[in-house]
């Protein structure tokens, strides 16, 4: 199963999103015997890719965020 198809929360999937609506619209009896199958694989993958990405950018992130809270905390306690 996939996430919902929307094309705002998938950027980096929209022309393949696109391709495979396009497909199931296509053959609206095919699809449900393999018609678009090539699609939704080349599609999970490029999920898959973009969840990568995005946990990879979130990851650095709070890398940021705890480097910054330790070196605020350092300065509490100098101050102290």
């Amino acid at each position: 199963m996939h996430p919902p198809l929307t094309p705002h929360r998938h950027p980096m999937c929209l022309n393949i999103i696109e391709e495979f609506q396009k497909c199931h619209s296509d053959h609206p009896i095919g699809k449900f015997f393999g018609d678009c199958t090539e699609l939704k694989i080349k599609l999970v993958q490029c999920f898959r890719e973009e969840k990568a990405v995005k946990r990879k950018v979130n990851f650095e992130q709070s890398k940021k965020l705890q480097e910054r809270l330790k070196a605020i905390r350092k300065e509490e306690t100098a101050e102290t």
